[in-house]
């Protein structure tokens, strides 16, 4: 594992990471999903694309990473294109799982591969709406010290600038920054994903002119059992890039 420092709006972050097969000429980004690590993705992952040199990154506030303010997808994106730039990275290959995903198709880069990607706005149920309505009203009354029992799982240990950042993330929606995007997608979904649901893959799959979807058994972490096939479908469209 190493640290490198980043300053983005007079703020430092220490960016955690670590690189498999450094001596590869071709750069595969691997950004994790909210909640997670690199640590995970290269678990999955760093056993096969021996021909890429695999750059596992902990997003800020994540991991070992560090976060001093609140953040939106893009600045997190911008920060990552800081450190690429410190660490001499192209933007090859970029594979983001979850929220991961949206932070990889900002960075534009020349194959985009979405691992259940967030992005397409999925409309909360009653209950989550009414529970959301419900703290609104606990804060008027000043009573914002309840709020444990009102946020996500996914947000109750968040520190305050974590807990903006996942407000600020949860809801955006990429349609369109999904339909700009020019280059190469593949999208691998998991049939039983609750979190980022096949029909937000197959919206995605319309939205990106250029792009194919491969759907496997198994929930949001599906990817985790079918890394050696994901793995050996971004090597075929690499070398298929390459005009081989």
């Amino acid at each position: 594992m190493a640290l490198k420092s980043i300053q983005y709006k007079q703020h430092t972050f220490d960016i955690s990471y670590e690189i498999v097969n450094p001596e590869a000429q071709v750069d595969l980004i691997i950004l994790h999903g909210w909640g997670s690590n690199k640590n995970l993705m290269k678990q999955s992952f760093s056993s096969y694309m021996d021909g890429f040199r695999h750059i596992y990154i902990d997003l800020p506030g994540f991991g070992n990473s560090t976060c001093s303010m609140a953040l939106t997808t893009a600045d997190v994106a911008r920060i990552v294109e800081l450190f690429m730039i410190h660490i001499n990275a192209q933007k090859d290959i970029i594979m983001g799982h979850s929220f991961g995903g949206k932070v990889a198709l900002v960075l534009e880069p020349k194959i985009l591969v979405l691992v259940a990607s967030a992005g397409i706005y999925v409309e909360k149920p009653l209950k989550i709406k009414a529970k959301i309505a419900l703290f609104k009203l606990f804060k008027l009354l000043g009573l914002s010290k309840f709020r444990s029992l009102f946020v996500a799982d996914d947000a109750k240990e968040l520190s305050e600038y974590m807990y903006q950042t996942f407000k600020n993330v949860l809801n955006e929606d990429f349609c369109d920054e999904f339909s700009k995007y020019e280059g190469r997608a593949l999208l691998f979904w998991g049939k039983e994903d609750s979190a980022t649901p096949l029909s937000s893959a197959k919206k995605i799959n319309e939205l990106i002119k250029d792009s194919t979807l491969e759907v496997y058994d198994g929930d949001h972490y599906f990817f985790m059992k079918y890394a050696a096939d994901i793995s050996k479908k971004i090597e075929t469209e690499f070398l298929k890039s390459l005009g081989h």
